[in-house]
């Protein structure tokens, strides 16, 4: 399972995540704490589900959002920036999409923004998982941010 790999993979590097979830609504942080000695590598985990929270929390700009919307990857490098900034991590993953039911003909239902930051870079991705049904978005989710940590944290 990934959730391990990161969860050793870091602790034998001495680094710290943290995660900034919006349609995950806390699944990655769960994902990584399912784990046995998760506490050694997770510093903490932001649910930022409406705008209001993406400000408050980790900083987001109001301009960003009334320029983009919340799905944007303007926005994911935005929540990951400000979960690094806000936290003890060296690391720190963020997501924001619909997850679906819903959608628009500019955002479909399973767009998912990704984004990475650690202290020497940022960078951000967007996947189409298509209207695969709510649960299936979200858990495709999961499954692709944990597979980001991964390269973070191994390097490959």
């Amino acid at each position: 399972m990934s959730a391990t790999r990161i969860i050793e993979a870091a602790r034998a590097a001495g680094l710290r995540i943290a995660t900034a979830e919006s349609c995950t609504g806390g699944m990655i942080g769960a994902a990584l704490t399912d784990v046995a000695g998760s506490s050694a590598v997770f510093d903490r985990g932001f649910i930022t589900y409406s705008n209001a929270a993406k400000v408050q929390m980790l900083g987001v700009s109001v301009a960003t959002l009334d320029a983009t919307g919340a799905v944007s990857e303007k926005v994911a490098l935005e929540m990951a920036q400000g979960a690094l900034a806000r936290s003890g991590a060296d690391i720190a993953i963020a997501v924001t999409g619909i997850a679906g039911p819903g959608g628009s003909e500019h955002k479909p239902e399973g767009r998912v923004c990704f984004a990475l930051a650690t202290p020497a870079q940022s960078d951000s991705e967007t996947i189409e998982f298509g209207a695969i049904g709510r649960s299936e978005v979200r858990a495709a989710t999961v499954a692709h941010a944990l597979a980001m940590v991964v390269r973070a944290v191994t390097g490959g």
